[in-house]
């Protein structure tokens, strides 16, 4: 959907009764709790009639019985972001923020969306389907070390290992492996990382991250203190001006629409690859979408209305 496809609301009333979805049973249910606390209270200061479900037992029928207008999708990982509650939600008929089913799946899918975005000519660093230990010296062979081992279908750096030594390779292997699905490896790119929000068809100022740890892991992204976030990022207009182009083309390759978030790496001679997508990004007090948005004068009230804004259609905005 276009940026212009969705209408701007000014009336609470036009929402309806809001379920917002947090919680769920994936490896990321910590910051979907608080990602979807936030988000409730946003939109109650608004004035949107908003009730918390969290998709445990009995949760289609509590969906479904509700009287649930749409909904605000604050599910993060498995569950909740890779097409399964999207598809849920469109046979009940609800309307939802955010991406549909197929570009959920595929964005959550980080090896399709690798091959996805190699097959439309988008730069994505180098990578290797690891399936066992007779893939590991050829994989060094081809990417050389360190390498970033990664499982398919986790959000948050949720199994994710720099290896720097060949000899670790296996261990960072199981470590991915336990997900479930896929293990892939990605040549490690050792130049500066940007995330690109995406709003409405917009991109948002990007942001430069300056973490302290071996990468940008789970603890750096949420906790950590010491990470640090550059926001203007600090490149030249029309450096960022081609970041954001890149970044923008990549969402739209994967299907997804809405809002999101995509991540980039620069390599040594400044040419930015993609990294991943991601469809329902964290909106914690660490995250990078409400970081991005303030720069561009959005407060954090108005980035959830116009979030949920993406739940609409122009005739619905015209009853």
């Amino acid at each position: 959907m276009s940026a212009a496809a969705y209408p701007r609301i000014s009336d609470p009333a036009a929402f309806g009764k809001v379920a917002v979805l947090l919680g769920g049973r994936s490896s990321e249910r910590e910051i979907s709790l608080l990602t979807g606390e936030a988000v409730y209270q946003a939109l109650r200061r608004r004035g949107v009639q908003a009730e918390r479900l969290d998709p445990v037992d009995d949760f289609p029928r509590r969906l479904e019985q509700g009287g649930f207008a749409r909904a605000w999708i604050a599910l993060h990982g498995a569950g909740g972001e890779d097409g399964t509650i999207q598809g849920l939600l469109r046979y009940l008929g609800i309307p939802f923020t955010g991406s549909g089913v197929a570009g959920s799946a595929i964005a959550m899918d980080k090896l399709r969306t690798k091959q996805l975005l190699v097959a439309s000519g988008l730069p994505t660093p180098r990578f290797r389907v690891l399936r066992g230990e007779a893939d590991f010296a050829p994989a060094v062979a081809a990417l050389g070390l360190p390498l970033i081992v990664k499982p398919v279908g986790e959000g948050s750096s949720v199994g994710m290992s720099k290896v720097e030594q060949a000899a670790d390779l296996p261990q960072a292997f199981a470590a991915a492996a336990r997900c479930g699905g896929e293990v892939f490896c990605e040549e490690w790119l050792s130049g500066a990382e940007y995330t690109a929000a995406i709003l409405h068809g917009e991109v948002l100022p990007l942001i430069r991250i300056e973490a302290q740890a071996a990468f940008y892991d789970y603890q750096a992204k949420y906790f950590s203190e010491q990470t640090r976030y550059h926001c203007p990022c600090g490149l030249p207009a029309e450096v960022e001006a081609r970041y954001a182009a890149v970044a923008a083309h990549a969402f739209a390759v994967v299907g997804a629409s809405g809002w999101g978030r995509v991540d980039l790496m620069v390599d040594a001679a400044g040419q930015p690859s993609v990294l991943e997508v991601n469809t329902v990004p964290g909106m914690t007090s660490h995250s990078l979408v409400p970081m991005a948005a303030a720069a561009a004068g959005i407060g954090f009230d108005e980035l959830v209305w116009r979030v949920l804004e993406t739940s609409m259609s122009p005739g619905e905005a015209a009853r």
